[in-house]
Order: C-alpha cells, then structure tokens, then sequence
C-alpha cells in the first residue's frame, strides 16, 4: 500500500469527517473495554501495592504479570479460528469471543478486590494474571473486530476512536480508582471497576459482527497448503485430517505469509513491532511509586497524570489520527517515535527538580501528546501489516511482540530504581527508545506500507 494521499490527498474537512462513521463510534466502546484491565494489573495495582508496603523491587517483578498480553500470539489462532459452542452460533466468532474474555475481567477483578495484597500476596498475583489473560483474549477480538470492519483508508481514525475510549477507561481505572480507594479504601476501588466491565459486555451485545469474519470461518479449508495436506492425507482418520489441517490453516499459514509477503523485510519490521513502544512501557512501571516517593498524594496524582493527562492524550490520539488520513502512515510514526523518546527525559529533569504540581502537569502534557500522536500511528502501521485472512493470529504476532521486550525489561525497573534512583531510569528508559527511531527511518526508505 502507497502512502495516503499524494494525488487524491483528502482535505482537512474530509479527514475529520471520518469520526463520524458508526464502525468508528463503536470503538470508542470498545476501546474503553480493553482499556478498562490495564492499569488495574499495571500502574494502579503498583500504586496499591506501595501502599501495602511491598518492596520495589517486587513491585518491578509485578509488572511481569503484564507479559500474559505480550504472548498472546500463542493462543490467538485458538480465538481466530475456533467456535465457541452456542456462543459463535449467538453472536458470531469475534463477539463470542468478546464475550467470555469480558466475563473473565470482571471475575478475576471482584476476586481482586475481595483480597488483601498484604497478606495474601500470591492471590493477588494469581487474580491479576487471569484478569490480565481475559484482556489480552478480549485484545486479540477486538483488535481482529477493528480490522475486519473497515479498509485500510480509515485505520487510522478506528485507531484514534479506540484510543479515546482506551483513554476514558485508563481515567477512570487510574485516577478514578485512586479517587475511590483514597475514600473507599481498595475494595471499593477494584469493586467498582468490576461493574464497569459491563460497558464492554453492552457493546458487545450490540454491534454486529463483521462481514468478512463470519464469511471466512471455514476459509482455512481453501488455503493452498490445507489442500495439498488433506489430498495427501486421505489414509488418515477424517477427524485427525481436521485437526492437523486446522493447525496448518490457523497457526502456520499466518505465518508463512507474513514471510512471504515481506521477505527479509519481514525481520527489521518485527525489530521495529518490539522495540517501538520498548521506552515508554518501560518507563511506565515505575511512574506511579514515583510520583509517591516524590510526595505527592493520591489525589494530586488521578487529578494530574490521570485526569489532565488524559486530555493531552486524547489531542495526541486524534491529531494522530488526523495525520494519518492526511499524510500516510510513516511520516507520524517517525515522529512520534522522536517525541517519545524525548519526552520521557522530562521525567530525569522532574526528578531532579522540587516538587510542584506545575511542572508535573508541564511533563504530563508533553508526555500523553506524544504518547497519543505515536499509538494512533503504531496501531495504523501494525493494522496495514495484515492478511484479512489471518487477522487475529497475525495482529496477535504484532501486538505480543510490541509489549514483550518492554515487559521483560520493565520487570527489572524496580531493581533499576533501587541501583541508580530515579533521574538515571529515566535517562536510560529515554536511550532505549533510540533503536525504534532508526528502523523507522530504514524502512520508510526500504518499504513502503504493504498490500495484501
């Protein structure tokens, strides 16, 4: 696929006007459904855990729990291609799916807030690892939903709708928790985010399921490979023929064609999927005992970090999104990789600094703007990188190798900060985000952004 826009560019109004579509809307749903978990087993949880008295350095080792949305790929093609009994008959293969993931989040949620971390510390790594499964299940559906229900042209505004709705639900599992347990106590808090998982499982009832998803449900029957395998396998019994050309279709075929497509490409754009968002989500472990131990309050933190913040991102996300339409997909994925990068060295210098609510709010805003203007575009690209054919299983590949190196090396933030103190984290989580900005510029001189 060519950049947008260099004969047929659309205008300014034109580019706006996309927000308007109803498959856009509905992400705005959607997006608070995924969004919703998140910080509940990553931030919110570290801020809950410091104030149980937990080590740092445990805190750091809690964010592994996060890992479960980096290794989704390996069940992916489970959701992309299996139905679910009654459900998939109900509500088709990707709400089915939906369905049950969003259950999962608001079970493992009201187990988390009927459990005392102070006590009871394994149960509550146990009850966010299996909310932390149910979002990474509902990720693979919604992310599969999203690509399935438009082309490519409008990506990057289903990409922004979704962030405004990620973004409401990180409002208020971040500094609506912290609101809630400041007055409530943590109970309350993770209780009452259990109910909002409800909005997830609303939508979900209401949309409909995508065109191409309900008419490839037995595509893989039709792949080239599945037909070589089941006309040299005619000795073996039918129901081993299935299951053997199910794993072809749903687990190998992704692959092999991801390969094929983009060749020896295909290596630097997966270095580019996994260190892309390696600075910021590294970066973010840590933001929260922070903020604490630079004595800030609850309070300041959800109206500051969580709320401001929240508006900066969401300027960030639509002007991404914009951007996209506008002027293609490369061009703001580089630049978005540079203010990342950038921005998080503020956190060296508010770390030095007195504290004061100003500069926190100066930092919050350079920090969500870029966030927002980078994820808009991030998720564009990775979108264009799919086969429509093998849309969950491959995005899965995408979005597991985004968060796995960040994840892995996150865990060890804590031992970091303990080492070598704030300033020099933020320091080094700024470096690692060097890498990202290189491949970028490579591959917008190597590769434009493919076809399927």
């Amino acid at each position: 696929m060519t950049e947008i826009g260099k004969a047929t560019r659309p205008s300014w109004t034109d580019a706006l006007k996309v927000y308007a579509r109803p498959r856009v809307v509905s992400m705005l749903f959607l997006g608070f459904s995924a969004g919703l978990p998140f910080l509940l087993v990553f931030t919110t949880l570290s801020a809950w855990l410091t104030q149980a008295e937990v080590s740092r350095t445990t805190i750091g080792f809690f964010s592994w729990v996060g890992i479960t949305y980096s290794i989704k790929v390996f069940w992916a093609p489970v959701v992309d291609r299996l139905p679910l009994p009654v459900l998939t008959g109900l509500l088709g293969r990707r709400r089915g799916w939906m369905l049950v993931a969003q259950i999962g989040i608001a079970a493992g949620l009201i187990a988390m807030a009927y459990t005392d971390p102070h006590d009871n510390l394994f149960w509550i790594a146990l009850f966010a690892l299996v909310v932390a499964f149910s979002s990474a299940t509902q990720d693979i559906t919604i992310d599969a939903y999203r690509i399935e229900a438009v082309g490519k042209e409008i990506q990057g505004a289903m990409a922004a709708s979704y962030i405004l709705g990620y973004r409401i639900a990180l409002l208020a599992a971040g500094a609506g928790a912290l609101h809630v347990a400041n007055i409530g106590g943590w109970h309350a808090a993770y209780l009452s985010m259990a109910m909002l998982a409800g909005v997830g499982i609303a939508t979900t009832l209401i949309i409909r399921e995508p065109e191409s998803s309900a008419s490839s449900d037995n595509a893989y029957l039709q792949e080239e490979r599945v037909v070589e395998f089941m006309e040299r396998s005619a000795h073996l019994p039918k129901r081993l023929r299935h299951l053997y050309a199910w794993f072809i279709g749903a687990v190998v075929c992704p692959f092999v064609d991801f390969f094929k497509r983009n060749g020896l490409l295909a290596i630097v754009i997966l270095a580019l999927v996994g260190l892309f968002r390696i600075s910021d989500i590294t970066m973010g472990v840590m933001v929260n005992p922070f903020y604490l131990d630079k004595g800030f309050a609850l309070d300041e933190i959800a109206n500051v970090t969580k709320i401001f913040g929240f508006f900066m991102t969401i300027a960030g996300a639509g002007l991404g999104g914009v951007l996209v339409v506008r002027f293609g997909i490369m061009r703001p994925l580089l630049l978005g990789a540079v203010l990342v990068a950038v921005t998080n060295l503020l956190f060296a210098w508010l770390a030095v600094s007195e504290k004061s609510l100003w500069w926190l709010a100066l930092v919050i805003s350079a920090d969500n703007l870029s966030a927002g203007i980078a994820t808009s575009a991030f998720i564009a690209y990775l979108s264009s990188l799919t086969n429509r054919a093998y849309t969950a299983t491959q995005y899965a590949l995408f979005s597991s190798l985004m968060t796995l190196p960040a994840k892995f090396i996150g865990g060890f933030s804590g031992m970091m900060v303990d080492g070598y103190g704030y300033p020099w984290f933020f320091v080094y989580a700024s470096s690692i985000g060097i890498p990202a900005i290189l491949l970028v510029l490579y591959l917008m001189r190597r590769a434009p952004v493919p076809e399927n």
